[in-house]
């Protein structure tokens, strides 16, 4: 396909001598800058992940992620920086070298070069670079999730960080050597604002004490590091912050209240934080340490029964600091998503001042619309839907930015609408979807198929085969959104390669059954009843076949999704007037299972299986009987309700699709007001035990606009 290539001027790339391959192994490559009266500019790429540094200070967050053998390149003007006669530059690069669904499993590099009016001013693999090895960070840690890498662990001394603004520093420089990297090609998205965010301030505070337990936190990503999945053993850790974490009792909270802006912390004790909304960022601040001690972030979305707890969601969500007497600045490495933070201090008194987040979101900047209704509560619900669209779109669509910071196909078909309404533009979707089709085969899953995810890597081979269709869905709304059909080309072979993959699986009657791996519908009983053959599967598979046939006008293929509609008509309609969900093969035969969902007969709506002309009594029970409240007004229970993701956003579209604008405004504020008020954000599920600030929930925004509730601003 023809991608929007990068050359670098002079640079090339490097990495530490004998270390590409080395598990969290961090570097910072420094320069020294003058002002200038022009403007001065980096251009970098690396693997996995960099925090830009001026003098200290932080800048940015990059780069942004591109498929198995891409590198996209970011480009920032440092002149605004640049406020003294020399001014130390510093990309500190991170590199992971393990598998995840956050950053791709390939070997450390860093490729950057500063630039101003033609001159070459730093360049790696020439001159003006100088790289120190960042030890202050741990290298032997847990990792954070199944999903991300590693947690951030530090230990600092007199000395700490000092070659990040000490062009003087007596911090011994390491030997590089020539690196492997790849195709660079353009960001060509939106860069973050990266504003300051600070707490509400000091809510609760406690004392505490430690002791041993029986048990610790002991997910897959502690108990089964292996092939499967990289990093460090648990007898290989030199900081195990779930353990040490796990070992701190503390006392009930005492309500106070309290200014964040410089919190004490006597030794053996903790104090919460809210920072009023679930916000998204990289945590800077300053600790002073009066003694040898140890200092844990603990943090979450939600306050549950007045604890905040790590390891809710599957997650290490802690970053440890064990220090001696001093005052350090630490600037974390990775986002992380929290409305509250504990601070836990144990071994001595200290106290941490200006602590922020750094935002890293999508850019307001970028935003062209507001909420202009009356409903203060709608106003609440657009707002958290907005702040879940920037904490999930960045370099790609993510589906959370806390546990996995992944590009979830399905998820993204809903964010690439809210992105076009915010901005006029398609941007991030078009690299998202690049993603997928750059590379020549995907490792690890079958050929012809997609990553349910991606960039990442699936060791496991574990795939969702539904979420491959939903790309396809997805590239339909892509063409009508952007008229881009040299896209829609360039992706010909690779849909026609997923179709090759699904014929494997049709039976007798053009029926999807016993696809592999992950059959996924939705976080409800749907995803049970997917075996043998997943009506709702088949229904989907119906759409990919319309809209592969619209693509490439193949109309051999729309005349095969007619037929495929028709057969489940046929076949998968109770008597009760729902849909089954599944039948199986028993003695040679299809046999209904007779499970009936909620999410199913969305489904047969939302792909023109059935319409309200075609199935007119189904269709106005789903309207007036189902809905936020059907549970509490007992209705239809042996119906199995559907979950936020995916059921309740189709019957909602279904609502806006057939014009039940009254009842999409009801519904609307009967299944988000709680989220926006407890947390700012929207959520994966109906309640609060997974992630809070889910990319597709922002999808609220694109009813909005449809009900009127938004203006639109032209851009400057």
């Amino acid at each position: 396909m023809n991608i929007h290539a990068y050359t670098f001027k002079s640079a090339t790339p490097v990495w530490e001598q004998g270390a590409s391959l080395q598990m969290n192994r961090t570097v910072a490559f420094c320069a020294d800058i003058p002002m200038a009266s022009t403007p001065v500019i980096l251009a970098a790429a690396a693997s996995c992940s960099f925090v830009l540094l001026v003098n200290g200070q932080f800048v940015a967050h990059g780069p942004a992620r591109a498929a198995h053998g891409y590198f996209r390149v970011d480009e920032y003007d440092l002149t605004p920086y640049l406020t003294s006669p020399q001014n130390r530059v510093c990309l500190r690069v991170a590199g992971y070298n393990v598998n995840s669904f956050s950053f791709l499993n390939q070997p450390s590099f860093l490729c950057a070069e500063i630039y101003s009016n033609g001159q070459m001013l730093a360049a790696t693999g020439k001159d003006g670079f100088v790289a120190y090895g960042v030890d202050e960070r741990v290298t032997k840690c847990q990792r954070y999730s199944f999903q991300r890498t590693f947690t951030e662990c530090y230990r600092l001394s007199d000395g700490a960080f000092d070659y990040i603004t000490n062009p003087n520093t007596t911090t011994p420089t390491l030997p590089l050597e020539a690196a492997t990297a790849g195709t660079f090609i353009c960001r060509d998205m939106p860069y973050c604002d990266n504003e300051k965010l600070y707490p509400l301030g000091v809510f609760q505070r406690g004392t505490t004490t430690y002791s041993e337990k029986d048990a610790y936190y002991n997910a897959r990503e502690v108990a089964e590091v292996g092939e499967r999945i990289l990093g460090f053993k648990l007898d290989e850790l030199d900081v195990a912050s779930h353990i040490l974490v796990g070992q701190i009792d503390p006392s009930a909270p005492i309500p106070t209240q309290e200014d964040a802006k410089s919190i004490a912390l006597p030794a053996d004790s903790y104090a919460d934080l809210d920072l009023g909304v679930n916000y998204t960022g990289i945590y800077d601040f300053t600790v002073e340490m009066k003694g040898q001690g140890e200092l844990f972030l603990c943090f979450d979305e939600v306050l549950l029964e007045g604890v905040v707890n790590p390891f809710r969601m599957g997650t290490s969500a802690i970053i440890t600091v064990q220090a001696t007497a001093g005052s350090y600045h630490v600037v974390c490495a990775e986002p992380y998503v929290m409305r509250y933070l504990r601070l836990y201090a144990k071994g001595c008194d200290m106290t941490v001042s200006d602590l922020h987040l750094r935002h890293i979101a999508f850019p307001q900047t970028a935003i062209q619309t507001t909420f202009v209704g009356d409903d203060a509560t709608m106003q609440k619900i657009y707002d958290a839907a907005l702040e879940t669209f920037r904490a999930n779109t960045l370099d790609i669509y993510m589906d959370c930015p806390s546990r996995e910071r992944a590009g979830w196909l399905c998820d993204s078909f809903f964010t690439s609408r809210v992105e076009k309404v915010l901005t006029g533009k398609s941007q991030v979707e078009r690299a998202f979807l690049e993603n997928f089709i750059l590379p020549p085969t995907f490792e690890y899953i079958p050929q012809g198929m997609l990553p349910m995810c991606y960039p990442s890597d699936h060791y496991d081979r574990t795939f969702i085969p539904n979420w491959a269709m939903w790309y396809v869905v997805e590239l339909g709304e892509y063409l009508a959104r952007t008229n881009d059909r040299a896209f829609i080309d360039a992706a010909k072979q690779r849909m026609y390669d997923l179709y090759g993959y699904f014929l494997r699986f049709e039976n007798e009657y053009g029926l999807l059954e016993k696809l592999e791996s992950w059959v996924f519908l939705e976080w409800s009983k749907s995803n049970e009843l997917t075996q043998d053959v997943s009506f709702a599967s088949n229904m989907l598979y119906a759409v990919m076949l319309d809209t592969m046939g619209d693509l490439y006008d193949d109309t051999a293929l729309k005349d095969k999704a007619t037929a495929l509609r028709a057969t489940i008509n046929q076949m998968a309609m109770t008597p009760s007037g729902f849909y089954c969900d599944n039948a199986l093969r028993i003695n040679g035969q299809l046999v209904l299972t007779g499970e009936r969902t909620e999410s199913c007969q969305y489904y047969a709506f939302f792909t023109n299986t059935a319409t309200p002309d075609s199935h007119p009594d189904l269709w106005k029970t789903l309207v007036y009987d189902f809905g936020h409240d059907r549970a509490k007004r007992g209705l239809y229970p042996e119906i199995w309700p559907a979950n936020a993701f995916i059921g309740n956003y189709l019957r909602l579209d279904l609502l806006e699709r057939y014009g039940y604008h009254k009842e999409l405004y009801d519904n609307i504020k009967g299944y988000f007001a709680y989220m926006a008020e407890q947390t700012g954000t929207l959520w994966e599920n109906v309640g609060a035990y997974a992630s809070c600030n889910h990319g597709f929930a922002s999808h609220v925004i694109y009813w909005m606009d449809i009900l009127g509730l938004i203006s639109h601003q032209s851009e400057d």
